[in-house]
């Protein structure tokens, strides 16, 4: 049997919630394969999978969640094509009462022994296990800032060099990255560019940008690195989930505050460490606006 070329691509979460013998997961019981799974769902024409995964963990259960570390991948062959779904932890933020449909007409917080058991599929309990082995984190995300006006056209302070056309058209997309993880705290290089490439989304949710020169191309690497482990100290500690945007001669200082291996980053993309309450970072993955969009 051949496999079609064209994937299906997918993404659910792990919704936990308390802590210890109190701890629980929300699984979900489809009547259609009288099973019981972990929400999830396809992706959207030009959705982000962290859309995907935080969007289908709502239509299904009714809870609004925020996204915690990412999880290892499954995949399997349905029909002739392959089926990839992306998962992380699913922190809640908010629940309504579930109304019971034909596609789930179950919902249940379970301890995670019986959930362990109730699961009908072996790779979701995989994830599972995953998942529960896993501290809590917070995300802190570094974004380098959208496509900039060329330099050598720009004739006024380099500071105030806007982002181009193609830079404004890349920001519709970031929300689709800060959104899912809740980010509630920015920071951004002084520069023009930088602020501007998180001005849509903090003026969609009300949410100060904090500027500083320590992020600014005029910073040294040590002045970025000390400002970026001040704010993972702070925030692992708060629990609320940041961005720092800055430029590409910084992002390694400031990744390497996170401790997580230099990579180069198109613009408008981010690395987003997952930090435990120490500041350690657990986990880390990587999103370029250019590829994640479906």
């Amino acid at each position: 049997m051949s496999i079609s070329p064209a994937p299906i691509w997918a993404a659910g979460g792990v919704p936990l919630r308390g802590t210890g013998k109190d701890r629980e997961v929300l699984l979900i019981h489809r009547p259609a394969y009288d099973d019981w799974t972990l929400p999830k769902g396809k992706a959207k024409t030009n959705e982000f999978l962290t859309t995907t995964a935080v969007r289908e963990v709502e239509e299904e259960t009714s809870v609004a969640i925020r996204l915690g570390s990412t999880l290892t991948p499954t995949r399997y062959v349905l029909g002739q094509t392959m089926k990839f779904t992306s998962w992380w932890v699913g922190v809640p933020l908010t629940m309504k009462k579930h109304k019971g449909n034909s596609e789930v007409d179950q919902i249940q917080w379970m301890s995670p022994k019986k959930a362990t058991k109730m699961l009908s599929y072996a790779d979701e309990r995989e994830v599972l296990a995953e998942a529960l082995a896993l501290p809590h984190t917070t995300p802190v995300i570094i974004l380098r800032h959208g496509k900039a006006a060329k330099r050598e056209l720009w004739k006024k302070a380099d500071k105030l060099r806007p982002l181009s056309a193609k830079g404004r058209a890349q920001l519709p997309y970031l929300s689709q990255i800060l959104g899912p993880f809740g980010v509630t705290k920015l920071h951004s290089s002084s520069a023009l560019r930088c602020v501007s490439t998180l001005e849509p989304y903090g003026q969609s949710r009300g949410l100060e940008i904090i500027s500083t020169e320590a992020l600014s191309e005029n910073a040294t690497e040590l002045e970025a690195e000390a400002y970026m482990a001040r704010l993972v100290a702070k925030i692992s500690q708060s629990g609320e989930p940041v961005v720092a945007c800055g430029h590409r001669p910084l992002i390694p200082a400031m990744m390497g505050a996170v401790d997580i291996p230099v990579r180069p980053l198109g613009t408008a993309s981010c690395v987003i460490a997952h930090v435990d309450d120490q500041g350690t970072t657990i986990r880390s993955e990587w999103h370029d606006t250019l590829r994640t969009k479906r």
